[in-house]
């Protein structure tokens, strides 16, 4: 997520996975005040054996951009409101991403569903494994 601040809408998410026994990684990385952090953990996720970010942001929203633009992984962006315009900005910011960087989207502050649907490329990811072991 790009700041604590997300963390309520965020937790959903979180709670989500824990029920459902995936293991779940939780950071505050911004695209905008820490974007070296945000480098190093996209680069990094599939090697430290995240199989699907969730990206929350606000606002301008960069993050689920910004990091799906740096890896190979599956991205689901979760649009926060902020502000006057009430998440929307975020929502547009997310989902209008150009051709070769995509980002999955779910409704404002629907962290909820970004945890249904991690879990369900994860157990993808699985019946595939185990389809081609």
């Amino acid at each position: 997520m790009g700041s604590k601040n997300d963390m309520p809408i965020m937790k959903k998410a979180v709670k989500v996975l824990r029920e459902l026994k995936i293991q779940v990684v939780v950071e505050v990385v911004s695209a905008h005040r820490t974007p070296k952090l945000m480098y190093d953990f996209a680069q990094k996720a599939k090697k430290n054996g995240v199989t699907v970010i969730i990206a929350g942001a606000g606002g301008a929203a960069h993050l689920p951009g910004m990091v799906a633009s740096l890896t190979t992984l599956p991205v689901i962006g979760v649009p926060i409101t902020v502000g006057k315009l009430k998440g929307l900005d975020a929502l547009l910011s997310i989902v209008q991403m150009p051709k070769g960087v995509p980002v999955a989207c779910v409704a404002i502050d629907n962290a909820h569903n970004a945890g249904l649907l991690a879990a369900r490329i994860i157990n993808t990811q699985r019946l595939n494994n185990k389809s081609n072991a």
